[in-house]
């Protein structure tokens, strides 16, 4: 058996990949800013079904990057989530990414009242007042508590990012989201992850002019 070619420079590897997703993917009518992200959660996710999956409401990602661009804190559900973030790009801009999970006041409190981390953790969150993105990559009770905090006005994102993954009220809690008069990008139905959401928040920073990946 003959010795394998591959391809071993980082560069290399991510330029040859996006060739793959430009030739493999069907006809569409992306815009240029929309079908960057698209196939950045392509690659991330190596799944094509997203391109049908994936929905923007109008101005969303206008929105995003601005609020990016303006030094915007952004809000995530799992240390996942921001672990894939860009940081260096984000911090250059001001803005910080942060969730309060793992806190221990959020802990006793989530216990007391019987409901989970992530509903107390958007909570706190939603008060805190240059938190203007929030991306909801794993939970989809944070997604429904964030939506009934917007309803009372009580926050006003500049972007929700819904894409969480699973079987219990994931789907549901990204249909809510389309019914609300605010900016979003969501994927429809179970699919989704924290990866998916750090890919699009990543795929924005990269498009705000002067950014660069490195």
């Amino acid at each position: 058996m003959g010795k394998v070619e591959y391809i071993k420079n980082p560069m290399g590897i991510e330029k040859r990949s996006f060739e793959i997703i430009g030739e493999e993917m069907a006809p569409h009518q992306f815009d240029e800013q929309t079908l960057l992200i698209v196939k950045r959660v392509i690659h991330t996710t190596a799944d094509f079904e997203y391109a049908d999956l994936l929905e923007f409401s109008e101005g969303a990602i206008e929105a995003g990057m601005q609020a990016l661009s303006e030094g915007s804190d952004i809000y995530a559900d799992t240390n996942m989530v921001m672990a894939g973030i860009n940081k260096r790009k984000l911090e250059a801009f001001g803005g910080k990414i942060y969730n309060h999970v793992h806190e221990e006041s959020v802990f006793t409190e989530a216990k007391e009242r019987g409901v989970t981390r992530s509903m107390v953790s958007i909570e706190r969150a939603a008060a805190e007042d240059n938190t203007k993105i929030y991306a909801i990559g794993n939970a989809p009770t944070a997604l429904f508590v964030l939506m009934e905090l917007i309803r009372e006005g009580k926050v006003k994102p500049a972007l929700v990012i819904g894409v969480p993954v699973g079987f219990v009220g994931a789907e549901e809690s990204k249909e809510e989201l389309r019914k609300l008069d605010i900016p979003y990008i969501v994927v429809r139905g179970r699919k989704g992850g924290s990866p998916v959401a750090a890919t699009i928040i990543n795929a924005m920073l990269y498009q705000i002019p002067g950014v660069t990946r490195d």
